[in-house]
């Protein structure tokens, strides 16, 4: 379980921050570069891929903590895949000389989708989409490019004849600059 090994593995992390700190506050002449996402995705970008992942978000905070986010081509992410990538990583990036620290993990199920593969990989799924204006859908994914985004969905309206309100099935598409969000739906009836 990923977000297992990200509560495992940060627990390094903060010792180890703590001791550069104080080596950091010591030095008066210490001059500090923050790393560049474009250097990380080119130092293992490709591994990743081997790795039958894809890279959702890297960010690199001005202490140069590093936290990349992966999500798996077919499956879902093992803790094998964060371990290896953090090695990886560890193996590309003198800790010495760029002082960084580093976490790997999955997209969480609760996050929004940030890149399209995300989409793509989801489409027959179920989803929840914030739609501006502050409507919020739960359907499945039909389809999605860099444009739109495609959902079946059911809405209880009222049907001309009809005293109940009755289920209408919808396939509507959305321009991506109306969607606020989606993210998949988990359902825990």
């Amino acid at each position: 379980n990923s977000s297992t090994f990200l509560f495992v593995y940060k627990k390094f992390i903060p010792l180890h921050r703590e001791f550069e700190r104080r080596r950091k506050d010591a030095s008066l002449f210490y001059t500090h570069s923050t790393m560049k996402v474009s250097d990380i995705i080119d130092a293992i970008g490709d591994e990743i891929v081997a790795r039958n992942c894809f890279i959702v978000d890297i960010s690199v905070s001005q202490d140069n903590d590093v936290e990349i986010t992966v999500e798996s081509e077919d499956s879902v992410v093992e803790l094998d895949d964060c371990v290896s990538i953090s090695r990886l990583f560890e193996s590309k990036f003198d800790r010495d000389v760029e002082d960084y620290s580093i976490t790997v993990g999955s997209a969480g199920l609760d996050q929004p989708f940030k890149v399209l593969k995300q989409y793509r990989k989801a489409i027959g799924s179920l989803v929840e989409a914030g739609i501006k204006g502050g409507r919020k859908i739960i359907a499945t994914l039909t389809a999605a490019d860099e444009n739109s985004i495609s959902l079946k969905y059911f809405a209880l309206e009222t049907v001309e004849g009809k005293k109940k309100k009755e289920k209408v099935e919808h396939n509507d598409s959305f321009p991506m600059s109306e969607v606020n969000y989606v993210k998949p739906h988990i359902d825990f009836e």
